[in-house]
């Protein structure tokens, strides 16, 4: 008797593309990431995609002080850090196929012309380039099972740079037109010589997009105070939306905040909406448990961020450091308690000396995060032993722990000129050195996607401050690094009281460095803030925050 054929049903996709009006900057991937947390909430599949039009392959070549920090994927691709603020809010691991570049695009369209991937054919800018858009981002649908994708497109309507992203949605949304929204996240200011709010850049920004054959289904208007009536309806009238798809994004304390907003003003119910997509209601308990938690912190934390990727101009910006600012927020409300983050350039301390001791003993706890190159790292290892030396609670990550390493050496050891081979090639003592894989990669100027990236296992020692933490014997955790704790001076250190604790599993590479007498003094050779969230604080972030209490 034949076997009765099952139909196979054909699961239906969305697509909401987030594109930013009047100027960058103003927060559309946290409205990407609050739009996806409601969505979730419904209990819909949903997955975030970032598109940057810069030429660049993947950030990882980037400085961070023009473009922010780089955020790692579990499988190791160096991406937008808005793929960080994406994680963090669908509490979910996204892929590299998630993170694209204009450069990324262009590489993979001309090494395919190379090997006659187009068999002959002419390839042009269109269709060929936003062809290449759509399939990555239905790759990315495909990957995570998604019910709705959410796309953010980098930068501004009417930038050139853009166009083509525009053209890959304006495609999608002719093959589709059902199952695909387009929203527009745009500033609108406020004068100070005015004192009034003004609406037409965002008009303006609106023409562009009809320009470009696209026509916004919703608008967020980001600004320093809440739309009033008046500007919705003019907005209504002059953009050809409805006024019920016009939503306030004003300034609030928190980031966590934003979801809790968006589902007041019913920005998902809208959505859902004109998807025709099923309406359970939206589970935001936990978003309203963390906002009480960040109300209710009161007792400030001081805890000082000690680096050198702050400055641009006048100005003092925080996104080189995203993730490791948003752990340190994660543990202290965790722990109720308000974070004061004090940003010192560790430049400062190598120029005045004398300031260090004024600045660092106020503290309740010092970090230094990742890093590269020889610029303030003097600064740096004075404010690690400052911090040895004086009890203050301490977290290296990443090249945080490369210069402990360094600190301990030199004033504990006795080796003066200890250093790591990035710094001095030269030194007697190359207690950081040159992973063995990454010396012909540096040798040919490999730099781009070439670092040990992403996810590896890293097992603790038992009896450990680290596995106390974990409660576990084996993590999971990612890396961003060229450089290893050199392990021909492992037993020297640990005689001086900096004992490796965290070890790849075959033992050779140091991954978690403590120092047994202090209250703590923990650093890692990886990127734990890369796994924190706001309602699961990273353990390491935790037990630090805990310490510095405790001060």
């Amino acid at each position: 008797m034949p076997t009765r054929r099952t139909k196979k049903t054909h699961q239906r996709r969305c697509y909401i593309f987030i594109v930013g009006g009047v100027m960058s900057g103003v927060g559309k991937g946290v409205a990407t990431a609050s739009i996806g947390a409601l969505l979730k909430a419904r209990g819909l599949r949903v997955t975030a995609v970032k598109i940057d039009p810069y030429l660049n392959v993947d950030p990882g070549t980037l400085n961070p002080v023009e473009h922010g920090e780089v955020f790692v994927t579990k499988d190791g691709l160096e991406t937008d850090q808005d793929i960080g603020n994406y994680e963090r809010f669908l509490d979910e691991d996204l892929a590299r196929i998630n993170c694209m570049t204009s450069g990324s695009i262009f590489q993979t369209i001309i090494n395919r012309e190379r090997s006659m991937g187009y068999h002959g054919k002419t390839v042009e800018w269109v269709p060929d380039i936003p062809l290449e858009i759509i399939s990555r981002i239905k790759s990315a649908a495909e990957n995570a099972n998604a019910d709705v994708t959410i796309i953010e497109i980098g930068g501004t309507v009417g930038e050139y740079q853009n166009l083509l992203f525009l053209e890959a949605c304006r495609m999608m949304r002719l093959e589709a037109p059902g199952d695909v929204l387009v929203g527009l996240v745009s500033y609108l200011l406020v004068p100070g010589s005015i004192g009034e709010m003004k609406t037409k850049p965002t008009q303006y920004a609106v023409r562009s997009m009809n320009s470009a054959g696209l026509q916004p289904d919703l608008i967020i208007c980001r600004a320093q105070f809440p739309i009033d009536e008046p500007r919705k309806q003019k907005l209504s009238v002059s953009c050809n939306v409805h006024a019920n798809d016009v939503f306030a994004a004003p300034n609030v304390n928190s980031i966590y905040e934003v979801p809790l907003r968006f589902r007041e003003q019913g920005v998902t119910d809208r959505i859902v909406e004109k998807l025709n997509l099923k309406k359970p209601r939206q589970e935001v308990a936990m978003w309203r448990e963390l906002n009480e938690r960040i109300t209710a912190a009161k007792k400030p934390i001081k805890i000082g961020v000690i680096g050198k990727y702050f400055s641009t101009g006048d100005f003092t910006l925080s996104d080189a450091y995203l993730s490791v600012l948003e752990g340190i927020k994660h543990a202290a409300w965790a722990i109720k308690r308000k974070p004061e983050i004090v940003w010192l350039n560790s430049e400062d301390f190598e120029k005045h000396p004398a300031t260090l001791a004024k600045e660092l003993k106020q503290l309740d706890g010092i970090l230094i995060p990742g890093g590269f190159g020889t610029r303030g790292i003097e600064g740096k290892i004075m404010a690690i032993q400052y911090a040895r030396e004086h009890k203050i609670p301490y977290l290296g990550l990443c090249y945080g722990m490369q210069l402990a390493t360094v600190e301990v050496a030199r004033h504990l050891l006795g080796w003066k000129d200890a250093n790591t081979t990035e710094i001095d090639p030269k030194t007697t003592h190359p207690v950081i050195h040159l992973m063995n894989e990454q010396e012909e990669k540096m040798k040919d100027k490999n730099y781009g996607g070439s670092m040990r990236l992403g996810e590896y296992p890293c097992e603790l020692k038992k009896g450990s401050l680290a596995q106390k933490l974990y409660g576990a014997d084996l993590v999971m955790e990612r890396h961003r690094h060229r450089y290893e704790a050199n392990p021909v001076y492992r037993c020297e250190l640990e005689t001086a009281g900096l004992h490796v604790t965290g070890l790849s599993p075959d033992g050779a590479l140091a991954e978690i460095v403590e120092f047994k007498d202090h209250p703590f003094f923990v650093a890692t050779q990886f990127h734990p803030e890369y796994l924190s969230r706001p309602m699961r604080p990273h353990p390491l972030f935790l037990g630090f925050l805990k310490a510095a209490a405790k001060k």
